[in-house]
C-alpha cells in the first residue's frame, strides 16, 4: 500500500515529539510524508529534523519535512493531525505559560473566580475557543478546498468546543483525541489488578468529564468491587474531590486529576482567594502558571533575547528524543499512529475518540460532542454504543453541550453577545454587570487573536 500524506499542524508543538517517533516506528505508514506547518517556522524546521532523525533511525522510508505554508502541508494530504495552543505565535514552552492564557485566569481572578487549568470550560476555557477556533476554521477551510477527503485529527483544549465549531460549521471530518479516558482505564486496572486492555468498561461524559457506567472482566461485573476499593484506600493527593463526588452520586468520576473536574462546577466562583481553594487545588493551579499572588504583567512581544534562550531549551528536549520501545496504542494511551495506520488501512480497530454523539449515549442530543469509544473503519471512525446518561449527570451534560455551541458560534461569528450568554450559562457565571466588565477586559486582552471581534 502506497505511503499517506500526513500533515502535522502547529507542527512546533511539544505534542509531536511522540507523534513523529510513532510515526516513523509504525510500519503500516511506511513510505508516508509528514509534512509539519507551525506559523513560528523556525519550531516547526527543528521538530522535523528532529523527526528525519528518528525516521532514519526507524529505516520505515518515513519522510519528515517542514513546510512554510499551510497549503503546501495540506495539499493532497490524507489526515491532518493538529495541536495548536491559543497563543499565536508566542514563545512558550506551553499555552499554560503564554502571556494570553495569564490574561485568561487572571482577570477573572479579579472578579471572583480562581480558575485552576482554564482549558476547558469556565472564562478562560472559552477565551482560548475563541482565539483557536478562528485559526482551526481557516484549517477546514482550506482543507475543503486541497484535500477535501482528509480526516482532520485535533488535540487542543478546549477539545469539544473547537470539534463542535469544525463539524458545526465545516464539511471536513473532525476527531478529537484525548487521553483522559484512558487514564481512568489504567487506574481502574491497576486496583483491580488486571491488564488495561483485558478491563472492560463503559462511561459517559464528554472531554475531560466522564464517569463509568460498567466495569467487567471476563464475565464478572467488577463496578461494586471497584466502588469499595476506591472508597476504601486513602484518595491520591489529585484525586480527592473526584473521590468524594464518587461517593455522593454512586458512580465512580473516570479523569484522573480533579483539576478538569472542577471546570464543571461552581466551585471555583465561590472561592475568594487562591489560598482557599481546597483538595490541594492551589498546587495545581500554581504548577499550571497561575499564581494570584502575582500581578499580570503587560504585555510584551518576545525579545531576541528571549528567543535565544527558549530555542536553546526548546532543542535540548528534541536532542533528547529517541525512538520508544513500541508505538502506542490507542486504547491505553493516545495512539495516533496506530489510528493513522487502522483507517488507512480499513481496519477494525476500538479507539477513544471525541466525535458527535450519534446516538451512542441514547438519552443525550444527536450531535452533541461526546468522548466515547469507537470502532474505526476506512472511512474513520463509528461509535459504539454506551449507556444513558445517569439524571444528574445528564442535566450536567445537556447545560454543558449548549455551553460548547454558545462558545462555538461566538468564535465563528465574532459575536459578543453570544460570548456574554456563554459566560452566564458557565457554572463559574457572576452577577450580568460584573460579567459584562470582566468580558470586555478578557476580549481587550485578547484582541491581537481575534480577528473576528470587531474591537
Amino acid at each position: 500500500m502506497a505511503g499517506k500524506k500526513i500533515a502535522c499542524l502547529g507542527g512546533g508543538s511539544f505534542y509531536f515529539r511522540r507523534v513523529l517517533a510513532d510515526l516513523a516506528l509504525a510500519d503500516d505508514l511506511a513510505g508516508s510524508e509528514v509534512v509539519l506547518y507551525d506559523i513560528e517556522h523556525e519550531k516547526a524546521r527543528r521538530m522535523a529534523k528532529m523527526g528525519a532523525r528518528l525516521a532514519r533511525q526507524a529505516s520505515t522510508g518515513c519522510k519528515i519535512r517542514a513546510a512554510r505554508s499551510l497549503a503546501d502541508a495540506l495539499d493532497g494530504a490524507h489526515f491532518a493531525v493538529a495541536s495548536i495552543g491559543a497563543s499565536g505565535a508566542g514563545i512558550s514552552p506551553n499555552v499554560y505559560d503564554s502571556w494570553f492564557h495569564n490574561a485568561d485566569v487572571h482577570i477573572p481572578a479579579k472578579y471572583g473566580i480562581q480558575q485552576v487549568i482554564g482549558d476547558t470550560a469556565g472564562p478562560a476555557g472559552m477565551m482560548m475557543g475563541l482565539r483557536s477556533i478562528p485559526a482551526y476554521m481557516k484549517i477546514a477551510k482550506a482543507m475543503e478546498k486541497r484535500c477535501p477527503s482528509a480526516i482532520l485529527f485535533n488535540h487542543s483544549n478546549p477539545m469539544a468546543v473547537i470539534c463542535r465549531a469544525l463539524n458545526k460549521y465545516t464539511s471536513i471530518k473532525t476527531i478529537g483525541i484525548c487521553h483522559g479516558v484512558q487514564h481512568g482505564i489504567r487506574n481502574a486496572a491497576q486496583a483491580l489488578g488486571v491488564p488495561p486492555r483485558e478491563l472492560e468498561v463503559t462511561w459517559v461524559g464528554t472531554n475531560h468529564y466522564y464517569w463509568f457506567t460498567r466495569v467487567s472482566h471476563r464475565g464478572k461485573d467488577l463496578y461494586d468491587k471497584l466502588r469499595k476499593i476506591t472508597m476504601k484506600e486513602p484518595p491520591p493527593e489529585r484525586r480527592r474531590m473526584s473521590t468524594h463526588l464518587s461517593q455522593i452520586y454512586g458512580y465512580i468520576l473516570v479523569y484522573a486529576y480533579d483539576n478538569h473536574s472542577v471546570e464543571f462546577y461552581p466551585f471555583l466562583s465561590r472561592v475568594s482567594r487562591q489560598d482557599d481553594l481546597p483538595y490541594g487545588l492551589k498546587d495545581d493551579a500554581l504548577k499550571h502558571g497561575f499564581d494570584a499572588s502575582r500581578p499580570l504583567a503587560p504585555y510584551k512581544e518576545p525579545t531576541a533575547r528571549v528567543r535565544e534562550k527558549f530555542f536553546k531549551e526548546y532543542q535540548k528536549i528534541l536532542d533528547s528524543t529517541e525512538l520508544p520501545e513500541k508505538i502506542d496504542d490507542s486504547i491505553t494511551s493516545e495512539g495516533m499512529a496506530s489510528l493513522l495506520s487502522a483507517i488507512a488501512h480499513g481496519r477494525r480497530q476500538i479507539a477513544i475518540v471525541n466525535i458527535p454523539n450519534s446516538g451512542a449515549i441514547p438519552n443525550l442530543p444527536f450531535e452533541a460532542l461526546v468522548e466515547v469509544e469507537a470502532v474505526t473503519d476506512s472511512m474513520g471512525v463509528r461509535p459504539l454504543v454506551m449507556d444513558e446518561a445517569p439524571p444528574v449527570l445528564k442535566g450536567m451534560l445537556e447545560k454543558r453541550f449548549a455551553w460548547h455551541d454558545l462558545v462555538a458560534d461566538a468564535a465563528v461569528k465574532g459575536d459578543r453577545g453570544l460570548a456574554l450568554q456563554a459566560l452566564m450559562l458557565d457554572e463559574m457565571s457572576i452577577w450580568p454587570n460584573q460579567a459584562e466588565r470582566m468580558l470586555d477586559e478578557l476580549l481587550a486582552a485578547s484582541k491581537p487573536l481575534l480577528p473576528q471581534f470587531k474591537l
